[in-house]
């Protein structure tokens, strides 16, 4: 189905991948694996011929389905794409057209491939939608992107892979910024899709677990190069080359707890029956709905979560970024930061980094420069990175280090407590060790109260004394980490642990089944509580 042979990709001066060589038989499932800048998706992307016209230089061989891709005509490349091999992006809100209907978007992709009526194009496309999972999928068609959730998004860009029923599917980074529960279904989604229509899937993936739930085949790359490449058991189970070891090393795993710390200090901040309402009349909200919580110093609290069940406005509101609509938040004089999820749209691009972290340190009234130029040095230092790159801009910083940029702006306010809001989510497993290995450290030299908001429960773990699980608004359960990973008492607490990518294929089959029970244990749930209401 693919053969690459001595695949090379440069952009300017800049070597993306090198002598890559690789081959896919039919119906079968291989993992790309490795850090940000690995060349994944330039290799991915290079299959489907869409580095042409773009100024990428592309040299070595690339043949999918019979197709010789570097030497095809632009016709042939359209056959190529979406009806013999689709592609899945890792963002669906940029390649989904905001102004068109998702079924309308569909359809025009098998119009375009397979000819016939809109009305047939139409009926194929809630077909399709139907099929990788979406209820109510001939309403639902009409829908416009920003009406769906992520999860959803990234089915609906599934669907319009599938509707020209491909033999070939590459995925890439098609979980990245999904919660747990949502990837897990993402994945279910295409694993059983692979049974159903017997199609091959490339899935591009900086997250190892991923891979082991999804593929037969595992390559692993670096600086454009594949370093090891095998069955997904043999590479994970037992890895040959060090960079895959080191690889494994950093995913977060569930067995795995924060290191023992001394006791907890006094409280640092406290709220009581917090409750947040966006909207009013029928289009009232409710975010958050009667949460209590104590941080105390030299801790860290973990909030977990599905997208949408409330984290992050109720960080915001423990911040103060947002009003409470009713409830009490008690900080005695605590100064409060926040780390925001994504650096690069907290951090303004027309402004050096060195003057983004001064920010806190002009609102407090510090006026002299060079005393300013000085502490902003210390800082950047103590995060890991050099004072010299003060006058550098956000772009020339990797997502890991925009990230320490950030986590140095919230010391510069000197807070006894940070909220980190999603601080990983968007890395790959080693910045993520990285990252939190920093604010682990800070904590152990400041004495920092941390609140800990993620959709990674194995992060939380490394990372939390204490976890408060939500739920719609609400904490379902709260209690010592150890407690509640090792005896949850809610059966949505049990599904969200059983959606966290493990690295032994042999158990990710084992949770696979058990996540379709859990599923049906909420179903019933759900069904439970719509009739008491």
């Amino acid at each position: 189905m693919v053969e690459v042979t001595d695949l090379a990709i440069a952009f300017g001066e800049t070597r993306a991948v090198d002598g890559l060589s690789f081959s896919l038989a039919p119906g079968a499932a291989l993992g790309v694996v490795g850090e940000s800048g690995s060349g994944k998706s330039a290799s991915a992307y290079a299959l489907l011929g869409l580095h042409r016209g773009t100024g990428a230089q592309v040299e070595g061989s690339v043949r999918v389905a019979g197709t010789d891709v570097q030497n095809a005509s632009d016709a042939e490349l359209r056959r190529l794409r979406g009806g013999v091999a689709a592609m899945v992006f890792q963002d669906p809100l940029s390649s989904l057209d905001p102004y068109y209907a998702i079924g309308d978007q569909i359809a025009e992709v098998y119009r375009v491939h397979r000819g016939g009526s809109r009305r047939a194009a139409r009926a194929r496309a809630v077909e399709v939608l139907d099929r990788v999972g979406i209820p109510d999928a001939a309403r639902k068609a009409r829908s416009r992107p920003h009406e769906f959730s992520g999860g959803m998004r990234q089915r609906a860009l599934i669907a319009m892979a599938l509707a020209c029923e491909p033999k070939l599917l590459i995925a890439d980074e098609p979980t990245t910024a999904l919660d747990v529960t949502v990837q897990a279904q993402i994945l279910d989604l295409l694993h059983g899709l692979r049974q159903e229509t017997g199609m091959g899937l490339l899935l591009v993936t900086h997250d190892v677990g991923v891979a082991a739930e999804s593929v037969d085949d595992v390559l692993v790359m670096r600086q454009g190069r594949a370093v090891e490449r095998g069955p997904v058991r043999d590479v994970l189970g037992a890895p040959k080359a060090a960079y895959t070891k080191e690889l494994l090393s950093a995913v977060p795993r569930l067995d795995v707890a924060k290191p023992a710390a001394s006791a907890a200090g006094e409280p640092l901040l406290e709220a009581r029956d917090l409750r947040k309402v966006f909207g009013r009349g029928k289009s009232a909200f409710t975010a958050v709905d009667g949460v209590s919580l104590t941080v105390r110093r030299g801790e860290t609290l973990g909030v977990v979560g599905e997208s949408g069940s409330g984290k992050t406005t109720l960080g915001r509101m423990l911040v103060g970024l947002l009003d409470t609509t009713s409830g009490t938040i008690r900080r005695d004089g605590t100064a409060v930061q926040m780390v925001f999820q994504d650096p690069v749209a907290s951090l303004n691009p027309r402004r050096s980094i060195g003057e983004s972290v001064a920010d806190p340190l002009r609102a407090s009234g510090v006026r002299d420069d060079k005393r300013i130029r000085a502490r902003v040095g210390e800082l950047l230092e103590r995060v890991g990175l050099d004072p010299d790159r003060y006058d550098r801009y956000p772009h020339e910083f990797s997502g890991g280090q925009r990230q320490r940029v950030g986590i140095a702006r919230a010391l510069a306010a000197e807070p006894q407590l940070i909220v980190c809001d999603e601080p990983v989510s968007a890395l790959d497993v080693t910045t993520q060790a990285h990252v939190t290995e920093l604010l682990a450290e800070l904590q152990r030299e400041l004495g920092l109260g941390l609140v800990f908001i993620a959709h990674d429960l194995a992060v939380v773990r490394q990372v939390s004394d204490r976890v408060a699980v939500m739920r719609r608004g609400r904490i379902v359960e709260e209690g010592a980490v150890d407690e509640v990973y090792g005896s949850p008492e809610d059966p949505y607490t049990r599904q969200l642990l059983a959606a966290v990518p493990t690295v032994d294929p042999v158990l990710a089959a084992v949770r696979r089944a058990a996540r379709k029970e859990l599923r049906e244990q909420l179903r019933e749930q759900n069904r439970d509580e719509v009739a008491v209401a």
